[in-house]
């Protein structure tokens, strides 16, 4: 099994390297979207293009933040989503993905 992180700032970069996952045979997404949660259409387009299962992660918890965060285009379409436990998140949803791809 081979684990591997990409991170830009460029939504067209994100949406080339969740398209590019499908051909690659990548099993699963984690994504922290940060702000394009609650702006960006094409990034969850592209997500549920590709038919990769994908865990939404945020280091805060958007729903105790201003209104306009506590939207996000993502959450209807993903396996699930971990916000508010900071960078310990990010192993959660490493933790909840490694479970889907092998169940005991």
């Amino acid at each position: 099994m081979q684990i591997e992180s990409f991170q830009s700032n460029s939504e067209g970069e994100l949406i080339d390297r969740i398209q590019s996952a499908a051909t690659e045979g990548i099993e699963f997404i984690i994504i922290n979207p940060g702000a394009y949660s609650h702006t960006s259409i094409a990034i969850p387009d592209a997500l549920r293009g590709v038919a990769i299962p994908y865990i939404e992660v945020h280091i805060s918890n958007i729903h105790a933040r201003e209104a306009f965060r506590h939207h996000s285009h993502f959450s209807a379409s993903a396996v699930g989503v971990i916000c508010g436990l900071g960078v310990q998140s990010y192993e959660l949803a490493l933790d909840a993905a490694l479970a889907r791809i092998n169940p005991i």
